[in-house]
């Protein structure tokens, strides 16, 4: 894997410098400083970004010129009464003048864009049951095993705190990795490429998981900061969400590219269904029904959809085998000439090409 460019600073305001390379290090971006040193053959234009403390900008306008102009440099000051600051960016030929703390944000989030290079988000799905049992997380499994194998950046998130903990099914509740609690404080921005080196990968998927132990509330800000930050990097997300949808399960409902509402073909399951597009439908931009196959016989794909006023995904089949499987320690969809995972090459199949989703 090559090693990323580093960003070029240039100041000699320690007080600046210590904000910048915090900023620096909260994208998981790697940081040259330059202070009074002529800036090397080939470093101004190697750098995916470029910052320029003001200071450095009034010493180098005064004496010479700068090596030549690209884009991605950024001018950046304290003194927002000092309105030469925009001839010295004009000067430098500077993308954008920026000031301390008050562009805080921004500045943050143009680092990690410099660094992470963003391209087509994830294709993010989103796996939630008309009744309880549906099997949800072992479909949420399923496709991201099966997303994986294909060769895609996959990344699964377990958003049901009362699941148990999809590193069970996984098979990896010993593997050492941070679980949710490490991130229920995370706000604003979170970079991607940190996040997914950190979790624990299983099968080929970047795993993050609930565990057993009590804990607070996940909130709101905390899943979108990981969801947003697990999108930019590209591929397929898929997340595991509970039928009630707190406030954590609504922010990732309305990031979803695609709900897929698992319901068996049993009018009790789909009178349940019916509550849950009633709470969480609203949030979801295309949320499609996938019927489960019942042992006798019951509703089909076709009738349930119906029921529900919702597209139909496809029809699951029942896969002898499964639990005892699972119980070797065998996620669901492991079995690549299962019919689980056949479902899940098809489904993604025709979600991938319509979302534009990069590997």
């Amino acid at each position: 894997m090559a090693v990323p460019e580093s960003i070029l600073i240039l100041t000699e305001d320690e007080d600046l410098l210590d904000d910048l390379l915090r900023l620096c290090a909260a994208a998981g971006a790697q940081a040259e400083v330059l202070h009074a040193a002529p800036v090397a053959a080939g470093q101004w234009e190697r750098a995916p970004l470029v910052l320029v403390g003001d200071d450095r900008a009034a010493a180098q306008t005064a004496t010479g010129q700068w090596p030549g102009r690209r884009p991605g440099v950024l001018l950046v000051g304290r003194d927002l009464d000092d309105h030469t600051v925009w001839a010295r960016g004009v000067a430098l030929g500077a993308e954008q003048v920026l000031h301390l703390p008050s562009d805080e944000s921004w500045l943050a989030d143009r680092i990690a864009d410099a660094v992470e290079r963003p391209g087509p988000p994830a294709l993010t799905i989103g796996v939630l049951g008309g009744r309880g049992g549906a099997g949800t997380s072992s479909l949420a499994c399923a496709l991201a095993v099966t997303a994986a194998a294909e060769g895609r950046r996959t990344m699964l998130i377990d958003g049901d705190p009362l699941g148990g903990g999809l590193d069970m099914l996984l098979g990896g509740e010993r593997t050492p990795g941070p679980r949710w609690p490490a991130f229920v404080s995370a706000r604003g921005r979170l970079s991607g490429a940190a996040l997914e080196d950190s979790l624990p990968r299983l099968h080929g998927v970047s795993l993050l998981s609930w565990d057993r132990a009590d804990g607070p509330r996940l909130p709101a800000e905390a899943m979108c900061t990981v969801l947003t930050a697990a999108r930019r990097r590209g591929g397929v997300v898929v997340l595991d969400l509970p039928r009630a949808a707190d406030p954590a399960a609504a922010e990732a409902l309305a990031q979803l590219d695609l709900g897929l509402l698992v319901v068996p073909g049993e009018l009790r399951a789909a009178a349940g269904a019916q509550r849950v597009v009633a709470m969480s439908g609203a949030l979801v931009r295309d949320l499609r029904v996938v019927a489960r196959a019942s042992s006798g016989g019951g509703l089909a794909g076709a009738e349930l959809a119906r029921l529900l006023g919702l597209p139909l995904a496809g029809e699951l089949p029942d896969e002898p085998g499964l639990p005892a499987a699972a119980d070797a320690g065998e996620p669901p969809g492991a079995d690549a000439k299962g019919a689980l995972a056949r479902f899940c090459r098809d489904l993604l199949d025709r979600a991938l090409p319509a979302a534009g989703a990069a590997a």
